[in-house]
């Protein structure tokens, strides 16, 4: 049973202490973002630490609160019916859509500034380099750790045989292979970005032409021997092949900065409790 000393409310024996907010209080212009709005947001802020993403939590839910009171103020109204670009909205959703592209004004990029993009950035404009590579596979399910030990053994002792023998590659694929490709000595054709497992490509990116990879590589299919043939390098692409690309990542560059400075403008006259909304610390919108 509680009792009364010197004024305040102290908990019986019997009571259980009741938790503290995790936050500080958090508003806009007088209208609260409640704990457990921020709580459930950080879920879409994955951080190092649950301290940052609840902070870039509460950040996303102030600059929600600056826009949705700035369209009801110019009194913005939207279909959330209406799906954009194939997603279904919110009301929130739809009224922010509405409110940026009329408040925020951003012109397309020209020719002239792609054309100048493209000349300052060279090397982000290549084709992707193409891989000439064999394997051989040795799998064994990803839950079977007897298994997966036993492909780790005979890769490896597959390795120091080719390293004596590089002429048996195509033999041993043949004879131990689990891939399909056993059958072209392990050759699996050419290959780009995305035409095998990240392992696989990272172990090809660290290759020379002509070389076998020192180590087996583990994937979720088991453990690859590795030997790349031949690499084609990357050519430049031409202005024209790549002009469209360029002005789309420069109009969303532009895009991205002009609603942060809008939202910039909608803090700097509101008041915001709770959190430091700094402004200068790149984008505001995610």
């Amino acid at each position: 049973m509680a009792t009364v000393y010197d004024g305040h409310r102290r908990r019986g024996a019997g009571e259980a202490p009741k938790a503290g907010p995790v936050l500080d209080a958090v508003a806009v212009n007088g209208v609260a973002i409640p704990e457990a709005e921020i709580l459930a947001e950080a879920q879409n802020h994955p951080a190092d630490t649950p301290g940052d993403a609840l902070s870039q939590a509460a950040h996303a839910l102030v600059v929600r609160t600056l826009l949705l009171q700035e369209a009801a103020r110019l009194g913005i109204e939207a279909d959330a019916t209406a799906p954009s670009g194939g997603r279904a909205q919110t009301p929130d959703d739809a009224v922010i859509a509405a409110l940026l592209p009329r408040e925020v004004a951003v012109p397309t990029a020209t020719s002239e500034e792609c054309r100048r993009y493209f000349d300052r950035n060279p090397d982000r404009f290549r084709s992707e380099p193409i891989h000439e590579a064999r394997h051989i596979l040795l799998a064994a399910p990803a839950e079977d750790g007897p298994a997966r030990k036993r492909a780790r053994s005979l890769s490896e002792e597959l390795i120091v045989e080719l390293k004596r023998r590089p002429d048996a590659f195509e033999t041993l694929a043949l004879v131990h292979s689990d891939c399909p490709s056993r059958a072209q000595g392990g050759a699996l054709g050419q290959l780009t970005r995305g035409s095998t497992v990240p392992e696989f490509e990272r172990a090809l990116a660290r290759m020379d032409s002509a070389a076998l990879f020192p180590h087996p590589v583990e994937s979720r299919f088991g453990f690859h021997v590795v030997r790349l043939d031949r690499t084609v390098p990357g050519r430049p692409l031409p202005f024209d092949a790549v002009r469209d690309r360029i002005a789309a990542w420069l109009d969303a560059s532009a895009w991205s900065k002009a609603v942060s400075h809008y939202v910039a403008v909608l803090a700097g006259r509101a008041e915001i409790v709770g959190i430091d909304l700094d402004v200068t610390e790149g984008p505001l919108m995610q």
